[in-house]
């Protein structure tokens, strides 16, 4: 298959190389062998084939602007005789819809406005088909149809606005940024994509490179300075076809500002600065503030101050207040309006980082602040802080400890008073002169409770009580020999009964209130009253302990079980002071290392373990317990006593007394008389549960209540009546049935009991027709007047009138 090109379309496809031609083998010739350029023949048959145009690719121009279909090319077939037999077939991208063919004559027709920036070529296939077999008549080949482009995009900028910075004062062609635009046209075909940068809006600040689009600076420093101007708008345009007239042109707009740099010094806003301070500021108190601006910004514009001269360099500071980069003036000492009432200060700033490239090191500003004191009414002031006294603990009452001083600092010279801060002495043990500060002593003291005292003097202008002030007072106790030594603990030992002469049993020491400055010094001796008669004695260590020695070799339990020794106890200060300490020594019996192995009542007592009132407080506390333990049980025993009535589901013989005779059966609140209507089912229901739940008979398991066997003569005496049966029809026979059952029944209750069965109709114009009394009678009463009555009482003197009735009852 080969194309046919019309036109120009025909010779820019000529133009293809080589590559694009092929081989078709739709015709061949036959020849005879050739001689080579070497001389030697062949003798072979050699196939020549008609070489055709192998159609590849085609072209077609983008953004075709006609009415007609666009013709592209035409596809011709070596298999095509012109006979009408031959069909052309399309198939590939777009086919039948963007590019249609001529199935007769190959012609090959695009049928809409085509834009290469969507889609730069198309895959089509086309072959060759017999109309009347349908059969291929040639292979499927494939082809592309490329877009040809045209300049129909303009340059597109990444970004609609730019924004960039450049320090200030920058040299010429800094860079500031690149700015960077494409264009969607074909850039391998012509111009269309070849852009060309400038700047339209900017000059003369700034320039920009034609072909990368890099912004730079285009004035020296001295013009680029931000505190003369600071933003900057540049309008920057790329345009297509290399430049070229005609071609397309796209913009973007670069916001430009300058960046600070330290090139401006900081400068005061005024030369002389005043201010006032009251002489009563302490320490850290403001005087003012002194302001000094700088034309840069951030970093740039931070400045410190300092006060370089002037008589009030010891008595003011200065800071900088990070805020507002402010001079923050502050008294450093106390004032005092009447040793001077003014200072001058001379006070520097500067920035705290500096350029060189634009300031020089030493670029800084001055101003002087003139800083004068405010007199006031001040407190009395004291000439010491704090006071420190002494004074010995038997001091006499109203002696003087000491005294404080305090004057006005004010030029008046008001006359000051003193007093005692009375919440400092609350014990009211001193007091001081009001008019000359002479502390002095109201109660007696004593070192040994409170060797220290603190207390507050206040100092007060006569004129004005409002202005007072206080100092603290520390008051020492100077100590004095006034305590007696005394045994450090209470001394308890033992000898043993066999022992030998001048044996140490026990060491002693003591201990003294008072605190000499040199020291205690303590001498121990047998108290003399003792000395001759006594069987031990005292040894002086000479290091303020003593040793207890045995005077004698043996001693008796027997005899006498405990002795004590009395040893007295000197201290070595002035004046001299003595007591006298009992040492307790016990006899034991020893083994023969020494070692205590009994003693009298007295010092098993003392000896460690359980005391008699430990043992006896013991035995109480068991006591108690045990008793508590006994009520309780005595308490659950009680609770689990079963009530003579369990429940109203219980339907056992039991006693209930109401000491009233009811009104008939009508009277349903004293007595139900359903359970008579109902034999058969109280029947059943009774004999289930009207056994004893705590005794289980033999017998009565065995056989059913009904027809229970008689007992045998030889055991138990049942009445004669026990064998009897129980009809259900009347109720006299339920009542005989229920006496028969009680007194048949083993497993009845074995308290007494009593049971009416009784049933007086629906209304009694008699009285009383209980029987209790009647039972309780030994004679026999006669009931058969009660037929008399009439139909109602007729049932009722039947009842009674049975012997048999009243011979079972229980």
């Amino acid at each position: 298959m080969r194309t046919l090109f019309p036109g120009v379309v025909c010779v820019l496809c000529l133009g293809l190389s080589l590559d694009a031609l092929s081989l078709s083998g739709s015709r061949t010739e036959t020849l005879d062998g050739e001689e080579t350029e070497a001389g030697t023949t062949r003798n072979k048959l050699l196939k020549r084939v008609r070489r055709g145009w192998m159609w590849n690719q085609f072209f077609l121009q983008e953004e075709y602007t006609g009415s007609d279909y666009q013709y592209i090319g035409k596809l011709q077939s070596d298999q095509d005789h012109g006979n009408g037999l031959v069909k052309y077939v399309l198939s590939g991208e777009g086919a039948g819809t963007i590019f249609v063919i001529d199935e007769n004559n190959g012609d090959l027709h695009a049928t809409r406005r085509l834009d290469r920036e969507e889609k730069a070529f198309y895959i089509l296939k086309a072959t060759v088909v017999n109309k009347r077999t349908g059969h291929k008549l040639e292979p499927e080949t494939e082809f592309k149809v490329k877009l040809h482009d045209i300049n129909d995009n303009e340059p597109q900028f990444s970004k609609e606005v730019y924004t960039g910075s450049v320090p200030e004062r920058s040299d010429i062609g800094t860079s500031v940024i690149q700015v960077t635009a494409t264009d969607a046209d074909d850039s391998m075909y012509g111009n269309s994509a070849k852009l060309i940068y400038s700047i339209s809006q900017g000059h003369p600040y700034f320039s920009v490179d034609p072909n990368t689009g890099v912004i730079h600076t285009a004035l020296g420093p001295a013009d680029m300075d931000r505190e003369q101007r600071e933003h900057y708008q540049v309008v920057i345009e790329a345009k297509d076809m290399a430049g070229q007239r005609g071609g397309l042109t796209g913009t973007t707009t670069v916001n430009i500002s300058l960046t600070d740099v330290n090139d401006n010094p900081p400068r005061f806003t005024q030369s002389i600065y005043q201010f006032r301070v009251p002489e009563s500021s302490k320490s850290g108190v403001p005087v003012g503030k002194i302001k000094a601006t700088d034309r840069d910004i951030g970093k740039n514009a931070e400045m410190y101050f300092t006060i370089v001269s002037g008589d009030g360099m010891d008595m003011f500071d200065i800071s900088t207040d990070k805020d507002t980069q402010e001079g923050v003036i502050t008294v450093s000492k106390s004032l005092d309006y009447e040793k001077k009432p003014s200072y001058t200060v001379e006070i520097q700033v500067q920035n705290i980082q500096v350029d060189t490239r634009f300031m020089s090191a030493g670029s800084k500003d001055m101003a002087t602040v003139r800083i004068a004191v405010e007199d006031v009414d001040e407190p009395p002031l004291f000439d010491k802080a704090s006071y420190l006294m002494e004074v010995k603990e038997d001091a006499a009452v109203g002696v003087a400890v000491g005294s404080v001083s305090a004057i006005d600092p004010d030029g008046a010279r008001s006359i000051v008073k003193y007093s005692i801060d009375r919440r400092t002495d609350m014990d009211r043990l001193f007091n001081v002169h009001p008019g000359n500060g002479s502390v002095f002593l109201l109660k007696s003291l004593d070192r040994e409770k409170t060797a220290w005292h603190n207390i507050s003097i206040i100092a007060t202008e006569f004129h004005n009580p409002r202005q007072s002030s206080h100092v603290p007072v520390y008051i020492r106790l100077l100590d004095i020999n006034d305590n007696a030594p005394t045994f450090a603990t209470v001394y308890e030992t033992f000898v043993c009964e066999r022992t030998k002469a001048g044996q140490r049993i026990q060491t002693v020491s003591a201990v003294d209130a008072d605190e000499p400055s040199a020291g205690h010094k303590f001498f121990f001796s047998l108290a003399p009253e003792g000395t001759h008669r006594s069987n031990f004695t005292v040894r002086d260590n000479g290091d303020n302990t003593a040793g207890i020695l045995t005077r004698r070799a043996s001693y008796s339990r027997r005899q006498q079980s405990v002795y004590l020794v009395s040893v007295v106890i000197t201290d070595g200060d002035y004046p001299m002071q003595s007591s006298t300490g009992t040492l307790t020594v016990r006899v034991c019996s020893c083994d023969r290392d020494g070692n205590m192995e009994l003693c009298n009542a007295e010092a098993l007592s003392s000896s460690p373990g359980l005391s008699t009132g430990a043992i006896i407080a013991i035995l109480l506390c068991a006591i108690i317990l045990l008793m508590i333990v006994v009520l309780f049980t005595a308490l659950k025993r009680q609770r689990k006593q079963e009530p003579l009535i369990i429940s109203k589901e219980d339907v056992r013989d039991n006693v209930v007394s109401y000491n009233d005779e009811g009104g008939g059966e009508e009277d349903t609140q004293a007595f139900d008389i359903g359970a008579l209507r109902h034999l058969d089912t109280v029947a059943t229901l009774e004999e289930s549960s009207k056994h004893r739940r705590d005794i289980v008979p033999t017998d009565t398991l065995l056989y059913p209540p009904h027809r229970r066997p008689a007992p045998a003569t030889s055991g138990l005496m049942m009445p004669p009546m026990c064998t009897a049966s129980r009809d259900n029809g009347k109720v006299r026979e339920f009542i005989n049935q229920r006496v028969l059952e009680n007194n048949c029944n083993p497993a009845a209750p074995p308290y007494d009991s009593l049971a009416t069965y009784a049933y007086e109709g629906a209304g009694s114009v008699a009285e009383s027709l209980s029987s209790l009394a009647s039972a309780s009678s030994d004679t026999e009463q006669d009931y058969h007047y009660l037929s008399d009555w009439g139909p109602r009482f007729r049932k009722l003197a039947d009842l009674y009138g049975s012997p048999s009735i009243f011979s079972s009852t229980v």
